[in-house]
């Protein structure tokens, strides 16, 4: 139940008609760090709940 390799250029192309070549890298660029800052973000929370569940052990 993924995203065929269809499904997956269809998108690539709407996002190039949207963004233009010219601003593709720069999108791909800011996604790429969104990306790395929601998992460093998720990383630390699940972190701090396995500390607080484990605090009594």
């Amino acid at each position: 139940m993924g995203v065929s390799l269809g499904q997956l250029l269809i998108i690539l192309l709407i996002i190039l008609v949207l963004f233009g070549a010219g601003r593709l890298p720069q999108v791909i660029a800011d996604l790429s760090k969104g990306i790395k800052l929601f998992r460093s973000e998720m990383s630390k929370k699940n972190k701090k709940n396995f500390y607080k569940k484990n605090k009594n052990l």
